[in-house]
């Protein structure tokens, strides 16, 4: 059999779920676990730490990592490698390796693509055939229900993930609508609201935290912890962010708000996914640099919102 290495370039956790699908579909095409090489921000080993069916490892990928990270992949005689990504680098490393069969994206041609529909192909070329571009993390139930009585997640209330932040200022909407979204949801139904962000989004979390009731933070957690209790939850309100494709992946309604990123690209490979762009734009015409987080219309949220949860 096959001895392969999946390697993702992108850093971001949402990117990683994206390419969530293909790895799996790649695994079960050659009938074992692959090793996954990757960077750490994708949080990568906490993803894959209950899918041992499709991951046997997962090697952290340095940023300035070429010799080093080829000695380790020599001693592990890789068979074939799959880049996801059309860097020249990746593809030396992979060379330099000693891996006979390296499959990759045309070299240079990022630029205008949309990043889970080249996924998608580049997969469904390998394999011959169409895949889903939507999977799932795979977790332990014992573990989720654990949490379901840490935090008193029941059906009483509606228990709501909830990404405030982003990976810059540009893709959030503003936490003042945030707040004052959540205090409408509140006085209209029961609810929890777990702030899903890092110790960076610590004031913003706060923030929203001294003026909404029933919040509570997630940003102490790492994310073997914070997994279990997005899997306990329903829904998800928020930007396009890791938790947004994190909480797609676990099967929550998402409802996400996308400002400055193209929701063509990271919003439609998800059918658990709903999509809000800036006003006056479409999906296909929100993209990069719309800048659009003033435009986002209160009333669309709200009602969107409420339709999601109901």
């Amino acid at each position: 059999m096959d001895k392969a290495l999946i390697i993702i370039k992108s850093p971001g956790i949402g990117d990683l779920q994206i390419l969530l699908s293909n790895i799996h579909h790649l695994s079960k095409e050659i009938g074992k676990p692959v090793s996954i090489l990757a960077q750490k921000n994708t949080r990568a080993k906490a993803v894959f730490s209950n899918d041992k069916q499709h991951v046997h490892e997962v090697i952290d990928l340095g940023r300035k990592d070429f010799f080093n990270i080829i000695n380790k992949l020599k001693s592990k005689k890789f068979d074939k490698a799959y880049i996801y990504s059309d860097s020249i680098r990746l593809y030396l490393i992979a060379k330099f390796s000693g891996i006979s069969k390296i499959y990759h994206y045309p070299f240079f041609s990022k630029k205008g693509k949309n990043f889970y529909k080249t996924a998608q192909i580049f997969t469904e070329k390998i394999l011959q055939k169409k895949i889903n571009s939507a999977s799932k993390i795979y977790w332990d139930e014992e573990s989720i229900e654990k949490a379901k009585k840490d935090y008193n997640i029941t059906n009483i209330s509606k228990n709501i993930i909830c990404g405030i932040s982003a990976s810059g200022p540009t893709k959030r909407w503003d936490a003042d609508n945030y707040i004052k979204l959540f205090q409408e949801i509140n006085s209209k139904t029961p609810c929890k609201f777990f702030l899903f962000g890092g110790k960076n989004d610590e004031i913003l979390i706060e923030k929203v935290m001294s003026s909404v009731s029933n919040c509570i933070s997630l940003s102490k957690l790492d994310l073997e912890q914070i997994i279990p209790i997005v899997a306990a939850c329903r829904f998800y309100i928020g930007n396009d962010s890791g938790p947004l494709h994190i909480s797609a992946n676990l099967g929550l309604k998402c409802l996400a708000i996308f400002c400055d990123s193209p929701p063509s690209a990271y919003g439609l490979w998800n059918s658990n996914i709903r999509i809000i762009v800036p006003a006056a734009k479409t999906i296909e015409t929100t993209g990069h640099n719309t800048r659009g987080n003033k435009n986002i219309s209160f009333s669309e949220v709200l009602k969107k919102s409420l339709e999601l949860i109901r």
